[in-house]
């Protein structure tokens, strides 16, 4: 992995860590931007495209959590959490609005840095995934479109979004909370309806779905062979 094509946004409000941790990160060949706090992280992410995000829980004003909201409306970008708050619902909370990852205070900066390899040597893998193939159609995520048909299909922006979150990673659940609040619908029957015009889309049988998968007590799963 060429780590210098990866550029890291790093979000602290603590002068120190986020000081130490920008040194050695860079010292392992990442670029490495950082934000003392939301807001400037907010502004930051308007006009640079990161690879990966490093954001800490606990900061005054706008904390982590409100943050990765914010940030999953537009982008499913890699989030990794910094919490000091160990318990295990503030970590399933993390996780459900969209982190990928967390890492609790206080932690070696090598453990940062193999999780961050992790994160990223999944993510590269999936390059290609912004195009699959289901039976006789080819789904392409970049522009919109479905074509193996009689004539092409055009999906919408929430369309497309579903099927990014669930072709990342192919078979597992994604919760409907999950898709809820990473697609910032205020209500659930939203989902239902996009998830139905999306199988009538890309199944053969919407009622018998192949590919576009309920799981009971999960959410949704995305099969791809």
């Amino acid at each position: 992995m060429n780590n210098d094509k990866y550029h890291i946004l790093l979000v602290d409000d603590d002068d120190k860590i986020r000081d130490l941790l920008q040194k050695y990160l860079i010292e392992n060949d990442y670029i490495v931007s950082t934000a003392a706090d939301a807001e400037e992280a907010m502004k930051i992410l308007k006009i640079i495209k990161f690879d990966i995000l490093i954001i800490d829980i606990m900061m005054p004003g706008i904390d982590g959590y409100e943050l990765t909201k914010n940030i999953r409306i537009n982008t499913l970008v890699p989030i990794i959490h910094l919490t000091a708050m160990g318990e295990t619902e503030n970590v399933i909370h993390g996780l459900e609005i969209g982190a990928d990852d967390y890492l609790g205070k206080p932690f070696e900066p090598k453990e940062l840095l193999l999780r961050i390899k992790n994160i990223l040597n999944k993510t590269s893998k999936k390059v290609g995934m912004e195009q699959f193939q289901l039976d006789n159609i080819v789904i392409n995520l970049e522009n919109g479109t479905i074509r193996g048909s009689k004539e092409d299909v055009l999906l919408n922006d929430n369309e497309i979004k579903i099927l990014k979150m669930l072709s990342s990673n192919p078979g597992k659940p994604f919760s409907r909370e999950e898709l809820i609040s990473a697609l910032h619908f205020s209500q659930e029957r939203t989902l239902d309806v996009c998830i139905n015009r999306l199988r009538k889309k890309i199944e053969k049988n919407p009622k018998f779905p192949k590919y576009l998968k309920t799981k009971r007590g999960s959410g949704y799963e995305l099969w791809i062979e």
